[in-house]
């Protein structure tokens, strides 16, 4: 029985979980004992009055030195980043009336374009991953307006903030880019101060949802007590192609109607009430590339027609872009226990000329979760929010990864302690991604969000 119990101990599972532990917790084992001892071996050789008298002196000459590294110490901790706190996030939910299935969609691209482009965005709508509850607007600034505007009266309900009390608006969009722009159409419906600090990004596709918030990160370094709303949000119609080239009619199946609004804080009263704090924030950027640069890139047709052309080569852009943000996010993120590991894989891999590993290899949005999953060791659970996202919103562009994160407040899987990574891609070519540390369990039945009158419906067998 014993030799049984030993041999089911020495597992492999059990001595990696042992290794990690040694690694993963060596100042406390060895450093911090160490010092221990040191400390009490001191405090032994007091023998006698004269040692003690002896001790004291030399405490007296060293002030000068305490105090410099008493001051030094200060400088540090005062010269430290200014914590930055998620207090909450609100995403937009259509109306019943925006909702359209892919059959409703088609009627209406049969009436522009000819059979053949009709056939072939129905094959890529039919392997999208999107369901027939998608919503699609009717108009660009209509659109833009009440998914803004609907994001941000929710939020704003949410967290009892005062319009008046933001500092810093954020907004990030594809192709939309009006005059005012979509910030300064925030600050006047809201009456915004005249002093606070508006941003407008364009262009930079679905990864700038994560560039915004760098953004306010850095913002707020800079400010006092301060609140930053940040809208991620899209514009279909402003994006839509209506020529006939085949690399661009993809497009026009990709995407559907949202919004996401975040508020974030530095100030340290915000702590208790916030949901996050942000741990880091990681950029990639391979526009030095040519072939990285025209992945994903806008232009007229023959006929003059605009539309955003995909390369076929998108997807190895994209694994190279993703591998690299992984990369440098890798060693902020995980123990040394497994930096150690991935420094002896990078070391055989060196020395067996081991291949890379694969991490995307197709086109549809589907496709890509399938080959993420399955690269990335990853389990339908893991995969759960980004598939059910795909599938009841469609493809939001940057607003995509509130979504997914609202799904898993819902479900009741964020608790106190966890960490999660937000990835967003983006034409340019980028990879940006964000790690969110919680600061509190989230309750579903204390949530509000789009997934809360049918998460139990959720996820489906096969979406």
């Amino acid at each position: 029985m014993a030799q049984n119990v030993g041999s089911n101990f020495f597992t492999v599972k059990n001595l990696k979980l042992g290794y990690h532990f040694l690694i993963s917790h060596t100042p406390n084992l060895f450093i911090i004992p160490a010092i221990s001892a040191l400390g009490f071996y001191n405090l032994l050789t007091i023998t006698t009055l004269e040692d003690l008298n002896n001790h004291i002196i030399l405490m007296l000459k060293s002030w000068p030195i305490i105090t410099i590294i008493f001051f030094t110490a200060l400088y540090l901790i005062r010269g430290r980043p200014r914590n930055v706190y998620l207090v909450d996030f609100a995403c937009y939910k259509p109306d019943e009336a925006d909702m359209m299935s892919k059959q409703q969609l088609l009627d209406i691209m049969s009436l522009t374009f000819d059979d053949e482009a009709v056939h072939l965005q129905k094959k890529v709508m039919e392997k999208s991953g999107c369901s027939d509850k998608t919503y699609v607007p009717e108009e660009s600034r209509k659109e833009t307006e009440k998914v803004m505007f609907g994001a941000i009266d929710d939020l704003l309900a949410k967290t009892k903030v005062k319009a008046r009390e933001i500092g810093i608006v954020i907004v990030n969009i594809g192709l939309y880019n009006p005059t005012p722009s979509l910030s300064s159409m925030i600050v006047n419906h809201y009456k915004l101060g005249s002093d606070v600090l508006t941003y407008n990004i364009s262009g930079m596709g679905c990864s700038a949802g994560l560039i915004s918030i760098d953004l306010a990160n850095r913002l707020l370094q800079t400010q006092v007590s301060a609140y930053a709303i940040v809208v991620s949000t899209e514009s279909i119609h402003s994006g839509y192609y209506l020529g006939k080239d085949k690399s661009k009619l993809v497009s026009n199946c990709l995407f559907r109607m949202g919004a996401a609004a975040i508020l974030l804080s530095n100030c340290f009263s915000d702590f208790r009430r916030s949901k996050y704090k942000l741990m880091h924030v990681v950029r990639t950027h391979k526009g030095a590339d040519d072939r990285a640069f025209k992945s994903i890139y806008q232009e007229q047709d023959e006929d003059g027609n605009i539309g955003v052309s995909l390369s076929k080569g998108v997807m190895v852009v994209a694994g190279e872009t993703l591998k690299s943000n992984i990369t440098t996010l890798g060693p902020l993120v995980l123990p040394m226990s497994e930096q150690l590991l991935y420094f002896g894989y990078l070391i055989a891999r060196k020395i067996f000329k081991l291949k890379n590993i694969k991490l995307i290899s197709r086109t549809s949005r589907r496709a890509v979760l399938d080959e993420i999953e399955k690269n990335l060791d990853l389990t339908e659970w893991h995969m759960e929010p980004s598939r059910m996202t795909l599938y009841r919103f469609g493809n939001t562009s940057s607003s995509s990864l509130w979504y997914e994160l609202a799904y898993s407040e819902a479900k009741g899987r964020i608790k106190k302690g966890d960490r999660a990574c937000q990835i967003g891609f983006g034409s340019g070519f980028k990879c940006n991604s964000a790690v969110w540390h919680a600061l509190k369990n989230i309750n579903p039945a204390m949530e509000k969000n789009p997934w809360t009158d049918g998460f139990r419906t959720f996820p489906l067998m096969s979406p």
